[in-house]
């Protein structure tokens, strides 16, 4: 063996050992939930749980104990779509409203929609839909649709493109965009298309292909993003107002039938590159976001993976990934969303049906 080659065997046993890493202080909450899609942390023991099929449901996090929440939308629970995510509003203690992401029927197709409710006691109340998006195709595949918001009254939420790249480039359609309101669901008079001909005022930012991971960083005033790539080229992007993220023209993917490169370019004038990419894909499931003592400048972004079925930790300053380590991949399972327990640990939920309490290393 020359000296080459055992440089290459080290190298790679190194990366190896930095990139996998265990969890500690494990355990399941919950099993047999179906597909858990979002969750809210509504008080310290108290669970709101999305499932994709359309039923919500209340998780006691001490006993696992599963209470049924009647008063949800009629939903389009087809291929992606279905009951998406939930959020507590950023005024929850004294508004009690809850952001819920679904799919609507309309006229046959789906149409990714933002809406929102009150829960009293096990009971959804005043239901509104506050925007049911102009996105609507004949796939059941990139539906996003992940919530957040902001320092400033705003909520945002993603669309794919629903199957269709060019919607993606087409801002007379919401498909393959980051959407921008209000919180109560009217259109802020500086979203950056407003005053733009053949543009939709709710969109923020465009050219993406399927986010289904926001996260919003209060101490800088930042939105994070992560999306599908297709054969590879999954993307974490910072957003910002009016920019082109370059679906489907700028792309690091490859086609699925053939070992062609999606788009004219990996990076192009006009376009926003991401900050990190990962070929081959993870398919990234979900976004959390940590800025509250970060060590050095740095965030700490979690990301789930449900191709390489393992939760991604990321550390990023100044837009430039400064570790990477991977966790919880002896378990083998697709991560659907990751959120905070309210103290120093983490919910994860997995395809199988499993709610899973964890802390990582230090």
């Amino acid at each position: 063996m020359n000296i080459k080659n055992l440089i290459s065997i080290i190298a790679a046993l190194l990366c190896s050992a930095l990139l996998n890493a265990n969890p500690i202080n494990s355990r399941v909450i919950s099993k047999d939930l179906a597909v858990p899609w979002g969750m809210a942390l509504l008080s310290e023991g108290q669970l709101l749980v999305t499932l994709r099929h359309g039923d919500l449901l209340l998780v006691d996090l001490e006993t696992g104990k599963k209470t049924p929440v009647i008063g949800g939308p009629k939903v389009m629970a087809r291929g992606q779509g279905g009951l998406l995510d939930v959020k507590k509003s950023p005024h929850y203690t004294k508004d009690q409203w809850l952001y819920f992401t679904y799919v609507k029927r309309v006229n046959g197709q789906g149409a990714t929609t933002l809406a929102r409710a009150k829960l009293s006691a096990k009971q959804l109340t005043q239901w509104q839909d506050l925007l049911v998006t102009q996105s609507r195709s004949k796939y059941s595949r990139h539906f996003g649709s992940r919530i957040a918001f902001d320092n400033s009254g705003h909520v945002f939420f993603s669309v794919g493109d629903r199957g269709v790249r060019d919607n993606a480039q087409d801002l007379s359609n919401h498909a393959g965009s980051i959407l921008r309101l209000n919180l109560d669901g009217s259109i802020p008079n500086d979203n950056p298309f407003v005053d733009v001909d053949n543009a939709l005022d709710a969109i923020y930012s465009f050219g993406h292909r399927n986010p289904q991971g926001l996260a919003f960083d209060p101490a800088k005033s930042q939105l994070w993003i992560i999306e599908h790539g297709p054969r590879g080229g999954d993307e974490l992007n910072l957003i910002g107002p009016g920019l082109n993220y370059g679906w489907p023209i700028v792309s690091h993917g490859k086609e699925y039938a053939l070992p062609l490169a999606v788009g004219e370019a990996t990076s192009k004038q006009g376009y926003v590159d991401p900050v990190q990419v990962y070929i081959p894909s993870i398919a990234p499931s979900c976004l959390w976001l940590n800025s509250n003592n970060a060590k050095q400048g740095q965030l700490q972004f979690l990301i789930g993976a449900l191709k390489l079925r393992h939760l991604n930790v990321l550390r990023v300053k100044e837009q430039q990934v400064v570790n990477e380590a991977r966790y919880l991949t002896s378990l083998g399972l697709r991560i659907r969303n990751v959120i905070s327990d309210g103290g120093n640990g983490f919910i994860i939920a997995t395809d199988d049906g499993q709610l899973l309490n964890f802390s990582l290393n230090p």
